[in-house]
Formats: structure tokens, C-alpha cells, sequence
């Protein structure tokens, strides 16, 4: 190998375990019972904090921090929130203490950027090479969370990794790696809305999200419905109104076709939850197509984790 490549490889090999060795500290091991995970120390006034992957995750159950020695200092732990739109949970740790992630949000990163996966199955923290290889914008995901940007790393996680951080050449915390948020994706879950689901798990337990009270189905909207609706051919088909619930104090009524919620529009169950997701007490407008008429419907949306 030719000097100058050899002495290329030799600063990109000392980056590489340097950002490792930075980030090391706030990666920590999580009981899951028979299988090891992994979890993120967060900054916080507190220093008592841990996120992790919810998948499999106990109510109770124990945090091993890294200590000088190479072993785990043990901790009791208990989980204080979940969000299964983005695979977190927000663990206390008994005793507090602990060494925070350093974070970084996503500006001046690209797709082909080296990244290190890191994990902590077992005592030791271990680190897996890859690539950044999708960014994408927001994104919803089949359990009504809400991806402030999407990023996918080149490649699986190894087994135990999810729950922990994704990192770049400095050591700071990119997103939290997931394996089951998406079927077949391995994605991390960018700072910034790791940030915010924090916050919300802190000061609520559960993520608020809007609440309307109805169960609804697919319709498909005949060409006279269509054209009330702006075009679109499908609405969401109201099947139940809850008592007393948001809808129906509006006015909202079985067999009513929702086709917009403050100006996005529905075309289904799946948009209608979106639509209402990020909207907890808000007061909407809605539309609705009922006996071959369009009409507003004002509500103030419920609140539910």
C-alpha cells in the first residue's frame, strides 16, 4: 500500500475508535430479560435518564453502566413512558449519575457520510461501520408516530444494537437505531424528534395525540361527492360516534364522509389519524359530506397518550 493511502487509513482507523471511545461512556446495557439491549444516557438536569428502544423493554428491570474498571455498575431502572409511534422508551435510572450523550441534528449530514452504530448487549460496548444511506423528509409511521426526518443506515444492526446510538465521526449521537419501527428498514430516530417524544414522556407519560371519537372505514366517493370534496375520490366513512366524545358535541354523525381536517385532507382512516395526530386540543374545522351536502363542523379535539 502506498504511503500516502497507508497514512490515510491510519487517521480515518484513529478517528473512528476516538469517536467510539467519545461516545462510549452514554451507551449502556439494558435487561431485557433473556436478551441484552442497549440504551442512550440523555442530557438532562436530572442526569437519571435513559432511552431505549420499546420493543421488548420491561416495566422494570436493570441498567448497566460502564465504569473505569471495564465492568457495569448495575442500576435499578424503571420504564416512565413509551411511544410506540417512535419505538422509544424513557427509562429512570435509580441513582442518577450518569455520563449524557453528546447530540447533534442533522444539518451538514448526507447520504455516504461515515457513521458507527454502537451497542451494548453485554459488558463491553461494540461498534458497527456503515454508511448513512438514506435522508429523507417527515415521515408517519403504521403506529401513528411522527419521524421529524427519516435516516436509514446502509445496512441491519447487529442484534442487541437497538436502542443505541447511531454516531458520527465526533461521537455525538445522530438518532437512536431502531430495527422494528418499519419492517425491513433499520432506521434511526434523528435527535430532533427524540427530543420532543423526551419532553412529552417527561411531562406526560405517553404522547398526546389528537382525538376525535369516531370509528370510520375507506369510502369511495362517487363523481357528485368528488367534486364537494376538491376532486378527491375518498373520504374516511364515519361507522360510530362516541358519547359525549369531540365528535359528536360537534354535530358529527354515523354515516358522515370526513374528507378534510383544517385544511388536510382525508382520504381514509389512516390520513384521518394523521390528520388528527399533532392536534391535541386543538380547536379544528372539519368537513364533512352528508346527504349530498358539504358542511364545516367546528370541534375542539380531545387529548389521549
Amino acid at each position: 500500500m502506498a504511503q500516502p493511502a497507508l497514512d490515510v487509513f491510519h487517521s480515518l482507523d484513529q478517528a473512528l475508535a476516538a469517536a467510539v471511545a467519545a461516545a462510549a461512556p452514554a451507551v449502556v446495557h439494558v435487561d431485557r430479560g433473556r436478551s441484552g439491549g442497549t440504551g442512550i444516557a440523555w442530557p438532562g438536569a436530572t442526569a437519571d435518564l435513559v432511552i431505549t428502544s420499546s420493543f421488548h423493554t420491561p416495566d422494570q428491570t436493570t441498567v448497566g453502566i460502564a465504569t473505569a474498571d471495564g465492568d457495569l455498575d448495575r442500576r435499578d431502572a424503571e420504564v416512565i413512558g413509551r411511544d410506540a409511534g417512535t419505538d422509544v422508551a424513557l427509562l429512570r435510572v435509580a441513582g442518577g449519575g450518569l455520563a449524557p450523550a453528546k447530540l447533534r441534528e442533522l444539518d451538514g449530514l448526507s447520504v455516504g457520510n461515515l457513521a458507527l452504530a454502537l451497542g451494548r448487549p453485554g459488558r463491553s460496548a461494540r461498534a458497527s461501520l456503515r454508511a448513512i444511506g438514506v435522508l429523507g423528509p417527515e415521515v408517519r409511521t403504521a403506529w401513528g408516530g411522527r419521524l421529524d426526518r427519516y435516516v436509514e443506515s446502509d445496512r441491519q444492526i447487529p442484534r442487541g444494537f437497538a436502542g443505541g446510538p447511531l454516531i458520527d465521526a465526533d461521537g455525538a449521537v445522530i438518532g437512536m437505531n431502531t430495527r422494528t419501527l418499519l419492517r425491513g428498514s433499520d432506521l434511526a430516530i434523528p435527535v430532533i424528534t427524540l427530543r420532543r417524544v423526551v419532553d412529552e414522556l417527561v411531562a406526560h407519560g405517553g404522547i398526546r395525540r389528537g382525538y376525535l371519537g369516531v370509528g370510520a372505514y375507506p369510502a369511495q366517493l362517487p363523481a357528485p361527492l368528488a367534486q364537494l370534496a376538491a376532486g378527491r375520490d375518498r373520504g374516511a366513512l364515519v361507522a360510530s360516534v362516541e358519547d359525549a366524545g369531540p365528535a359528536a358535541t360537534a354535530g358529527v354523525q354515523i354515516g358522515d364522509i370526513l374528507v378534510e381536517v383544517e385544511g388536510t385532507a382525508v382520504t381514509g382512516p389512516d390520513s384521518l389519524r394523521s390528520a388528527l395526530g399533532d392536534r391535541p386540543g386543538a380547536a379544528v374545522t372539519l368537513v364533512v359530506l352528508r346527504g349530498g351536502a358539504r358542511l364545516e363542523l367546528a370541534v375542539t379535539l380531545g387529548s389521549k397518550p
